[in-house]
């Protein structure tokens, strides 16, 4: 029999908060029914508005905080919490970096059903703000009717427009100001996401210590493009080029997949570990470029090579963990599906001096299980998927291979926990996992976790 939930929609109640969910919302419970209440930290006795009911779940929407958690700090963004990019941005530094650690924790408890395994605490920052060298911005108009950059409202195509971003690096925020001004200036129409009639779609920049490569996304043709690139010339100093991205879909997907050189280059250098990288916008590359150092030298620095290792570096984008193990390995397969991205990280080997790789184009599943049937041995490997996580065939080939220390990097600690139960299923054991903090103010958290047979 269904019992009814002892809550309806637009009731608002008073309720105190236990603890904090893997997405940053505040959890309390009613009889035993869980109630999610976004903004809301645990401790905190409340008042809320009730805006969702399910049979087994509630969402509330934050009215009043009757007691207060000492650790809700200030809040110092102007768009915060409205532009929905930050999701603890009012919670204490350091208590961010232990929810993390309990994220990753919990997930590895409760969803990949290890007993007891070893999460160190968070690696955070030193200074948690400016440090994004890459930003996307949708474009759309403010109440007067003047074309601006924005986010999109959670679960809308509503823009918030914004002038700053606190977690943004300034240079990036200059390019989407910059192309605001001259869509304004030559009354650019934005696309509309809903009637996918207009133009202008998004502004986007990438930024490292070589200089600034921008980007602007239209559904068609550019107009008075030498004019933008004018005007992004005068206003970014180190602009070492500008890309024009066409995207005709009805997608909610940022790119496109026609890129047009305006200016300058197409591609950006930026520097890893001593290592020189030339990247391509539509590359990956990670987003916060201090964590990143701490995070690939914490993954090499568990898979201890000695130096005559055979390894794999599985979704291997660019080939930037790929040439760190190379210097420390017999030979390096970097494995990656995305053509723009191996054709980026031939390059970089090549100017780095490192031949001791190479590069294969297909996916993990595809290409792990061909390669095994085909005799391949692995020491080591290193796996690096989406938030997806990795399919089971391309574990289970990893465990044919007889791979001996397998270093698991993860931006979703649910799918990193799945996986890691279907390795520790086929042989290996969690040694410990390493949470590092590369999205501060956000509920986001990367692992580096070691598994060895």
């Amino acid at each position: 029999m269904n019992l009814r939930p002892p809550v309806e929609k637009n009731d608002d109640i008073e309720l105190t908060i236990t603890a904090l969910s893997s997405e940053g919302q505040g959890i309390g419970r009613i009889d035993g029914y869980t109630v999610f209440v976004p903004y809301a930290l645990a401790g905190e006795k409340i008042r809320a508005h009730v805006i969702k009911v399910t049979s087994g779940y509630a969402v509330a929407k934050l009215t009043e905080i009757l007691e207060k958690s000492a650790e809700r700090t200030e809040n110092t963004c102007p768009v915060y919490p409205r532009c929905g990019g930050c999701t603890l941005r009012h919670l204490a530094y350091h208590a961010q970096l232990e929810a993390k650690t309990r994220q990753v924790q919990d997930a590895l408890i409760r969803l990949g059903k290890f007993d007891s395994p070893v999460v160190l605490p968070c690696i955070g920052m030193g200074e948690p703000e400016r440090y994004r060298n890459k930003g996307s911005f949708p474009m759309g108009y403010d109440e007067n009717f003047k074309v601006v950059p924005g986010f999109f409202a959670q679960r809308s195509h509503r823009i918030v427009p914004i002038e700053d971003c606190a977690i943004q690096s300034s240079a990036v925020m200059a390019v989407t100001a910059a192309v605001a001004e001259w869509a304004n200036m030559y009354s650019i129409p934005v696309y509309d996401e809903t009637t996918h009639k207009g133009i202008l779609r998004h502004a986007m920049a990438r930024t490292s210590a070589d200089g600034v490569l921008a980007l602007v996304v239209t559904s068609g043709k550019l107009p008075h493009s030498d004019a933008l690139v004018e005007l992004l010339r005068h206003k970014i100093p180190n602009l070492t080029g500008v890309v024009h991205n066409v995207n005709s879909k009805d997608t909610n997907v940022i790119l496109g997949d026609k890129f047009i050189a305006l200016w300058g280059s197409d591609r950006l250098n930026t520097t890893i570990a001593g290592h020189s990288f030339s990247a391509s916008m539509a590359s990956f590359l990670q987003v916060n470029p201090v964590q990143t150092e701490v995070l690939y030298s914490k993954a090499l620095e568990f898979l201890s090579l000695k130096g005559g290792e055979r390894v794999a570096d599985v979704y291997c984008g660019i080939g930037t963990i790929t040439l760190m193990l190379a210097e420390h390995a017999d030979h390096v397969t970097g494995i990656e599906c995305v053509p723009a991205a191996i054709a980026d990280a031939k390059v970089n080997a090549k100017n780095n001096g490192i031949s001791n790789v190479d590069f294969i184009c297909d996916t993990a599943e595809s290409v792990l299980p061909m390669l095994v049937s085909e005799g391949l041995h692995l020491d080591a490997a290193v796996i690096d998927p989406p938030r997806k996580g990795c399919e089971k065939t391309a574990l289970d080939a990893l465990a044919d291979s007889g791979v001996q220390r397998i270093v698991y990097v993860s931006c979703n600690p649910a799918t990193m926990a799945r996986d890691c139960r279907i390795l520790a299923d086929r042989g290996y054991t969690l040694v410990k996992a390493q949470p590092v903090d590369m999205f501060p103010h956000t509920h986001h958290v990367e692992t580096v976790a070691l598994l060895t047979k």
